[in-house]
């Protein structure tokens, strides 16, 4: 009886042991191949558990999940036959497991050292193809784009390798090419520089002179609507004194006497030399209110003695020096 037990629990053993051998688990992020006697006999694998024949069937499972390769910097020449050293990192994905593993003999390492060496010769390529400036400033984006399609072409059927992106980190000029190649630019920039301040100083002329031009003729606009507003107020101006005058002559030539004598006596310091019969002293001579001859009285509206105001001060007449 014990040892129909001893049997049965050693062969419960062995077939445990066969059942975990014969399982195995491909999770979310892996591509799974089945391999027997180092031939792919099937690789539809979904995520979760599957079996195989133990010591017959071998299982290789590779990440799908994009990777990436960082590339050790390079040596590369442009155009101009200038140094370069480039650092760059390439962003990968395996799309077909068995061509994948034929190409790399299931080695990874083989992958990226291969996957390296075609990156490597497009860079090449393309930077030959171009100056420093275009690589550093202009063309950058472009020579990624152009490495990444050339690449996949390659790839994609001798390798199951899907180039997802190439980008490049750092690009350095070697110490004895950085002197000459920083002079070249600045004198570059200086040129540009140059060309741009002329060109914005002909802006500012053709500006300048535009507004000049508009300003004279704005001028001219308003010299010209200026005389014509003030050749109006003189025509208007000379019809009220012709009607005036005609209304009462002798009351508009004391007016206008009036006039000149507060405009020739405004300063104090005037001596004014005139002959003492001359025409100017002709209300001067009438002073206490007698009426020159045969000249008609002015008209003076009554007022009210309280609404009249008086002088706090008597004004001072002016002294007038008579010429012999």
């Amino acid at each position: 009886m014990t040892a129909g037990k001893t049997t049965l629990g050693i062969i419960a053993l062995i077939l445990l042991l066969i059942g975990s051998m014969a399982a195995f688990t491909v999770k979310e992020t892996e591509l799974a191949l089945k391999l027997r006697f180092g031939k792919v006999v099937s690789v539809d694998f979904e995520p979760g558990l599957h079996f195989r024949i133990p010591f017959v069937h071998k299982i290789r499972t590779f990440d799908k999940r994009i990777q990436t390769l960082d590339a050790q910097p390079e040596h590369f020449l442009t155009s101009e036959k200038k140094n370069l050293i480039v650092d760059s990192f390439i962003k990968w994905r395996i799309i077909d497991v068995v061509s994948y593993f034929k190409a790399v003999s299931g080695n990874p390492l083989s992958a990226k050292q291969r996957l390296t060496e075609i990156i490597a010769d497009g860079l090449r390529s393309e930077f030959g193809k171009r100056t420093i400036k275009e690589v550093v400033s202009g063309d950058r984006a472009e020579i990624m784009d152009i490495i990444t399609d050339q690449a996949n072409n390659r790839v994609k059927k001798q390798f199951g390798i899907k180039i997802v992106d190439v980008r490049i980190k750092r690009i350095e000029l070697p110490k004895e090419v950085s002197t000459s190649v920083y002079r070249r630019m600045e004198a570059e920039r200086e040129r540009d520089a140059k060309q741009l301040r002329s060109q914005g100083e002909a802006q500012a002329v053709r500006i300048r002179a535009a507004a000049d031009r508009e300003r004279i003729e704005t001028v001219a606009r308003a010299e010209r609507d200026a005389d014509k507003i003030r050749g109006e107020g003189d025509a208007t101006a000379s019809d009220t004194y012709a009607q005036a005058y005609s209304q009462n002559p002798e009351f508009y030539a004391l007016y206008r006497s009036l006039n000149a004598y507060k405009t020739t006596f405004s300063n104090r310091r005037d001596i004014l030399l005139i002959q003492p019969d001359s025409e100017f002293f002709k209300y001067f001579k009438n002073l206490h209110g007698n009426t020159p001859q045969n000249a008609p009285v002015p008209l003076i509206p009554k007022q009210n003695p309280a609404l009249i105001q008086k002088p706090e001060t008597p004004v001072k007449e002016k002294e007038v020096v008579e010429s012999e």
